[in-house]
């Protein structure tokens, strides 16, 4: 195939890419001003300082701080990432929901372990968690679905994530199906909908700082679950 095949020569995309890299080299991070954390004022244990900077982070106009990243890993250890939404932070984990037979779910059959990433812009911050994950019975997974708004039962009793789709058609007339039935059975339950919890045996707090002095605590459980937490400072 010569250059001009395809709709692009060789020098256009060498012109594409000039551009992209100045774009990345003029984003910057970090700018105004930034809260300051003072670690050696921070509580014994994690879930405390976790809740009141999630707190701070919608107080600053931080979008969808309930939001984060979940990375599970396949049966060969192959990494995978999403966006999933928060549901709960307490002393039995952190909490989130999907289908058992999604990918993050039969990923999490194989290796029950995870990985949970917060970034707040709005206020320099991100949280790091990781450890062991357990899932929740049948009751407590189908009130997890109930307590969302209506169009996330929707999607749920559509199930099928993360499946080939044939046409975006498909998917609509499984959602017109699936809000149908809603409209008949406010209380359907979906099967595979299964509410998950991570109890983190690390924790890391990154506070940004404009001069490059990034701030960084993390709190490891070097035993079992329920000691003690240790706490260190990491280079940034």
């Amino acid at each position: 195939m010569d250059a001009e095949q395809g709709g692009r020569r060789d020098g256009d995309e060498d012109e594409e890419g000039r551009a992209f890299r100045q774009l990345l080299h003029s984003l910057r991070a970090g700018a105004g001003e930034l809260p300051g954390f003072v670690p050696e004022e921070a509580p014994a244990e994690p879930l405390p300082l976790f809740r009141r900077w999630l707190r701070e982070a919608a107080e600053a106009g931080a979008p969808e701080p309930h939001t984060m990243t979940l990375a599970t890993a396949d049966a060969d250890g192959r990494p995978s990432l999403r966006t999933v939404m928060l549901h709960d932070a307490d002393e039995r984990g952190w909490h989130f929901g999907s289908h058992r037979t999604s990918r993050k779910g039969r990923e999490l059959a194989h290796r029950p372990y995870a990985a949970l990433g917060f970034y707040w812009a709005a206020v320099g911050r991100q949280v790091r968690v990781s450890g062991p994950v357990t899932t929740a019975g049948p009751e407590e997974s189908a009130a997890d679905l109930r307590r969302r708004s209506p169009d996330a039962l929707v999607a749920a009793l559509v199930g099928r994530q993360s499946e080939v789709l044939d046409s975006y058609e498909e998917l609509i007339r499984a959602f017109d199906t699936a809000r149908a039935r809603v409209a008949r059975e406010p209380d359907a339950v979906a099967p595979t909908w299964t509410r998950y919890l991570l109890m983190p045996d690390e924790v890391e707090f990154y506070q940004g700082d404009r001069h490059r002095r990034h701030v960084r605590l993390r709190y490891r459980r070097p035993g079992a679950a329920g000691t003690d937490w240790r706490r260190e400072l990491l280079w940034p």
